[in-house]
């Protein structure tokens, strides 16, 4: 992730900011994410979601 750079723009100044950021980042990619190896979302795969999550669902 760009916020872990340390001479950018991205990243964080407060822990707060970085806990947000890093819990949408792992919920994007265990929701949202379709992965080539296993052909569905890691929740899918776990049994933890039914279906893909769109971007709308994930920040409701």
């Amino acid at each position: 992730m760009r916020r872990f750079t340390r001479l950018t723009d991205a990243f964080s100044k407060s822990l707060r900011n970085l806990k947000d950021a890093l819990a949408l980042h792992f919920a994007h990619h265990n929701f949202v994410r379709i992965h080539g190896s296993l052909r569905v979302t890691p929740a899918m795969a776990t049994g933890i979601a039914d279906h893909v999550w769109n971007i709308h669902r994930l920040l409701r």
